[in-house]
């Protein structure tokens, strides 16, 4: 633990030497109108000092010392003492002030009710500057409202057909990037990727303790993976990007089911293999949106792809769908076994295809262990 600097602290309140002297003099059972004339002062001089409306200064000590036997040293430092605690209560003031000014105009580009509910913001303006200030890996205001408008972000702002809150849309991404860059992992290895693909089927389909496996599977191959509860309004399913000198993962389980986690997993494991390891400066947002420019663009095709075909070969699907009863939980268990996947993925497959979750009943447990 840091050792407190006492030096740094700002004083709730300041203590005038006056009230000293005047608990001092009630001490002692001394009139304050005799006293005044006993060191030649008015009384309505010793008034003032006695209220803190005046100073005490180097002659008035002497006096006291003189009448009271108490040092000159003790009063001049009672006096340095208030008048270095109200310069520090004064200053505090106006940065509380100065704090509250910039806040007001930060918030706007921060996604706030996030930023509570995930216990990042304080409600003290000048420690929420300084943490947003961290997550956007900005230092002012201006730089701030330029890292929500970077091209990644841009046709999120510009789109009128997302519905998605895009404040808490990028405030979600910010906040992963800066998770990501405390993570530590191993030196990124692309060239393992068929062997990470086959223990992560693994994983899948054990499904015990699958968060944390799937976590040492990427960690030992160099990639980073933080599960990170998704924003409000944002319909985000997870994200790819370099974080360092590793590819990062983020995945939000907006649908708590194995099939969603296990096919957005590989859609962003399809991004960093086919597409971040060609450009760092490259990033990925999985967004549920029927934007059709979106959906269709080659890198989201190309990474649907990926996820599909790692999970169940194109083949053996084929060859599936060409038997009939694909729904039939027999069938699915018989498909899992011969192709060593959790029978949720491919259930959930079917699902998609069809475009509808609302199909017979079925006994397969879509939970995630």
């Amino acid at each position: 633990m840091k050792p407190i600097n006492l030096s740094e602290l700002t004083p709730f309140s300041a203590t005038h030497p006056g009230e000293m002297l005047a608990d001092e003099l009630e001490a002692r059972g001394i009139i304050q109108q005799e006293f005044a004339q006993q060191i030649g002062m008015q009384k309505s001089q010793l008034n003032e000092i006695i209220k803190g409306k005046r100073s005490l200064n180097a002659e008035t000590a002497i006096l006291l010392e003189a009448a009271l036997g108490i040092s000159v040293d003790f009063w001049m430092k009672a006096q340095n003492n208030y008048d270095l605690a109200l310069a520090k209560m004064q200053s505090k003031v106006q940065e509380q002030a100065t704090a509250i000014a910039a806040w007001n105009m930060m918030k706007v580009h921060v996604p706030v009710q996030y930023f509570k509910s995930q216990n990042l913001l304080t409600n003290n303006p000048i420690e929420d500057i300084n943490t947003v200030n961290k997550i956007y890996n900005v230092t002012n205001l201006n730089l701030l409202a330029a890292a929500v408008s970077t091209p990644q972000f841009l046709r999120f702002r510009k789109s009128d057909k997302l519905q998605e809150d895009k404040i808490n849309l990028i405030g979600w991404v910010k906040y992963l990037e800066y998770q990501a860059k405390s993570i530590e992992v191993n030196q990124f290895r692309p060239e393992l990727k068929s062997e990470v693909i086959s223990k992560l089927r693994e994983a899948i389909r054990i499904n015990e303790n699958l968060k944390e496996q799937v976590k040492l599977i990427l960690s030992d191959v160099g990639i980073k993976i933080i599960y990170q509860e998704k924003a409000d309004k944002a319909a985000i399913d997870g994200c790819s990007f370099w974080s360092g000198e590793n590819p990062a993962i983020g995945i939000t389980f907006r649908h708590k089911r194995i099939d969603n986690f296990a096919f957005t997993l590989f859609h962003e494991l399809g991004h960093i293999f086919l597409h971040l390891v060609n450009d760092r400066n490259a990033s990925f947002i999985d967004l549920v949106t029927e934007e059709k420019e979106y959906k269709n663009s080659k890198e989201e095709k190309e990474a649907d792809e990926f996820a599909k075909n790692n999970l169940i070969p194109l083949n053996e699907w084929l060859n599936y769908n060409a038997e009939g009863d694909v729904l039939k939980d027999y069938r699915i268990l018989q498909f899992s076994k011969k192709i060593d996947i959790h029978p949720a993925i491919i259930r959930g497959r079917v699902c998609f295809e069809r475009n509808s979750y609302r199909l017979p009943k079925s006994m397969i447990d879509y939970s995630i262990n």
